[in-house]
C-alpha cells in the first residue's frame, strides 16, 4: 500500500473534527478525507443495525476513494460497528474509546463520570470498557441527550447550547466526581463551557489526540507514514445538504472549504 494515499475520517456529523484537528497537528503531511453523515445525525439514538449499515457504506466509499487506513471519529460507531468492519475490510481500522481507563487512573477521590450519547453508554464494548478498567471507581453516566444536535444546529456557545450542557451537568456534578470522560467527539467543542460549569477542581478527559498517537503508530508499523515535505491536503464530503456542513466546517476551522455530496447507497 502506498504511503501517500490518503486516510479516511468519518463521524454522524461535524463531530469527527475534533479528531481531525488531532490528526493534522500530528500527522500535518498527510492527506486526509473526513465524511460528515449529517443527514442521519445524532447515531445515539439510532437502532445499532442501522448504525452498521451506515458504518459499512461509508467504509466501503471510503475505500473506493482508495485511503490507505479508516479512522470513526465516532464513539457510537466504534462500539456498534468497529468490530464487524475490522473483520470485512482488509485495511487498518482506528475507532474511538471512552477514556475510562484514564480517568480512573487520573481520579483522587474515586468517583468520575462519563458524558456520552445513549448508544454508546448501552453498547457491549463500553460495558467491557467499564468492568476492565473501573478497579473499585464509582463511575456515574450522563446521557447527553440533545447535545449533538444542539452543537450541529445552533453551534457550541449558542445560549440554548450552553443551557442544555449547564443542566445536564448538575446531576452528574453532584454526585462529587474529580474527572469526566468526554465519550462522544462532539463534546470537546463544547469544553469551555463544560470547564467552566465542573470549576477547576474537575479534570476533563478527551480521548482525540490519543487516537491521533494511535494512528501514527499504526501508519509507522505498517510503513505508510506519508514522506510528503509540504501540508497535507483535506476533502470533505456529507450526506444531505453540502451548504449547511460547508459553513459549519468553515466556521470551526477559520477557512472555506468545499464540501461535496455523499452518493446514495444503490
Amino acid at each position: 500500500m502506498s504511503s501517500s494515499l490518503p486516510i479516511g475520517i468519518f463521524d454522524s456529523g461535524i463531530g469527527g473534527l475534533s479528531v481531525l484537528q488531532h490528526i493534522r497537528d500530528l500527522l500535518p503531511s498527510e492527506d486526509l478525507i473526513y465524511v460528515s453523515d449529517r443527514d442521519n445525525l445524532p447515531y445515539g439514538s439510532k437502532e445499532s443495525r442501522f448504525i452498521l449499515e451506515r458504518s459499512k457504506y461509508i467504509v466501503e466509499f471510503l475505500i473506493e476513494q482508495k485511503v490507505k487506513t479508516i479512522v470513526i471519529a465516532c464513539n457510537t460507531a466504534t462500539a456498534v460497528a468497529v468490530s464487524h468492519l475490522r473483520n470485512s475490510y482488509p485495511l487498518p481500522i482506528i475507532g474511538m474509546e471512552p477514556g475510562v481507563k484514564p480517568a480512573t487512573a487520573n481520579s483522587q477521590n474515586g468517583v468520575i463520570g462519563v458524558l456520552a450519547t445513549e448508544g454508546t453508554l448501552v453498547s457491549g464494548k463500553f460495558q467491557s470498557l467499564v468492568q476492565r478498567h473501573a478497579n473499585g471507581t464509582d463511575i456515574f453516566y450522563c446521557p447527553c441527550h440533545g447535545w449533538v444536535e444542539a452543537i450541529e444546529n445552533n453551534g457550541a456557545t449558542h445560549g440554548k447550547t450552553v443551557e442544555l450542557v449547564e443542566q445536564s451537568l448538575i446531576p452528574v456534578l453532584e454526585k462529587g466526581v474529580d474527572t469526566l470522560v468526554l465519550g462522544c467527539t462532539h463534546y470537546p467543542f463544547v469544553k469551555d463551557t463544560i470547564e467552566k460549569v465542573a470549576g477547576s477542581s474537575v479534570t476533563i478527559i478527551d480521548t482525540g489526540r490519543a487516537v491521533a498517537r494511535q494512528l501514527q503508530r499504526r501508519l509507522s508499523d505498517e510503513e505508510i507514514l506519508s514522506s510528503n515535505p509540504d501540508t497535507g491536503q483535506q476533502r470533505y464530503w456529507c450526506s444531505g445538504s453540502p451548504e449547511k456542513t460547508q459553513k459549519l466546517i468553515a466556521k470551526i476551522q477559520g477557512q472555506p472549504c468545499i464540501v461535496n455530496c455523499l452518493p446514495l447507497p444503490d
